[in-house]
């Protein structure tokens, strides 16, 4: 397998059009890695806290609700 350095210099040499492809496939796979993370914390019960919190606050009043109509 090539390293950071090696597919950083490729990279450097690729067409714009070409980094902009990269780029794209790039973005959608962190955001794959990023969900898949995500509903591992979730069954891991790693958020289980933060969730109680929020609706601890949301029933003591202490929460907004959003308007769709905000911007």
């Amino acid at each position: 397998m090539q390293t950071v350095m090696e597919i950083e210099d490729a990279i450097g040499q690729l067409p714009d059009e070409e980094l902009f492809r990269l780029i794209e496939r790039l973005e959608n796979k962190a955001g794959d890695v990023w969900d898949r993370q995500f509903e591992n914390d979730v069954r891991a019960g790693l958020l289980d806290s933060i969730a109680q919190r929020a609706i601890q606050e949301h029933r003591a009043g202490q929460s907004t609700i959003f308007s769709q109509d905000a911007k």
